[in-house]
């Protein structure tokens, strides 16, 4: 195990965090199949680590957003999410 390497949790100002995982599931019910990754080499890195994607269900082409945050990936996926017509109820 590594530690958290200095890391302590973030307090979100805006609750986006808290939410991922009922939009993951909302997305579902939906008929999206739908994911967020980190990766762990674009963190070393200092690189947009987060990484959204979503197809399938009511979204016509695939997508996907990235961010160096958790917040951030998932701004930016929720503003593409309802760009392509989904009213994501978070």
């Amino acid at each position: 195990m590594t530690g958290n390497q200095g890391r302590w949790p973030k307090i979100d100002q805006d609750g986006i965090e808290d939410v991922t995982l009922l939009i993951l599931e909302w997305l579902g019910e939906q008929g999206v199949n739908a994911m967020i990754r980190v990766d762990a080499e674009r963190v070393a890195d200092n690189a947009p680590a987060w990484t959204f994607a979503a197809s399938g269900g009511p979204l016509e082409h695939g997508m996907r957003a990235e961010g160096r945050t958790v917040q951030q990936c998932m701004s930016a996926a929720l503003s593409r999410l309802r760009e392509a017509g989904l009213s994501v109820p978070f």
